[in-house]
């Protein structure tokens, strides 16, 4: 008996590109930030006033509180909605990641991509708030650069949407950063790392 869902997900056109050119791999990592992620909602949602004390925040950051840059990416500053949103988009762009680049790799575009946003927004464009989008957007630039060195590397042919979509994730990072959102820099960085650490063409 098949799963409608597993059927949706793999007849999706960049889901079918990178089954063609990765082998599948159990998104752990994926599911584990996820989890922290979520008990990190949960837990800013109980506890009245505890995202005051772990956003990015500049005024704070500047006291010494530098681990805010940290815990930032895990808390949310867009509430119940703004959280779960960054969970779904998670999972998605998570689980592609990881069976393609493989977890050591998915965690330094993460995390690494994650960490550059919540710096450049602490000294540049937004010095408070939080939230996991900028990691993710990381993430997203990186398989962009995947989809795009696909048909070299691999020799796959791109259906439509798996061409025009990543060739206007550079473009639309430029734009974000130039409107003084803190979503485009991530992504910048992520299109240089996923070229990076792009895995080795399996015979």
């Amino acid at each position: 008996m098949t799963n409608p869902t597993s059927e949706r997900w793999h007849s999706n056109p960049f889901v079918a590109v990178f089954d063609q050119i990765g082998p599948r791999r159990a998104p752990v990592l994926t599911g584990a930030v996820f989890l922290v992620t979520a008990a990190a909602l949960i837990a800013q949602l109980a506890v009245p006033g505890l995202l005051e004390h772990v956003r990015r925040d500049g005024a704070a950051i500047d006291a010494g509180q530098w681990w805010r840059l940290l815990t930032g990416m895990f808390f949310q500053d867009g509430g119940l909605v703004g959280g779960i949103f960054n969970l779904v988009i998670l999972a998605i762009f998570g689980t592609l990641a990881e069976s393609y680049f493989g977890r050591a790799r998915m965690f330094v575009l993460y995390f690494g991509c994650g960490l550059f946003g919540q710096f450049m927004s602490y000294v540049w464009l937004q010095p408070v708030g939080a939230g996991n989008s900028m990691c993710v957007a990381g993430l997203i630039g990186a398989l962009a650069m995947a989809l795009l060195r696909a048909p070299a590397r691999y020799g796959v042919k791109l259906p439509t949407q798996a061409i025009v979509v990543p060739i206007l994730v550079a473009p639309l990072a430029v734009v974000d950063t130039i409107a003084q959102d803190n979503h485009g820099l991530p992504a910048l960085l992520g299109i240089a790392l996923g070229f990076l650490l792009m895995p080795k063409v399996r015979a």
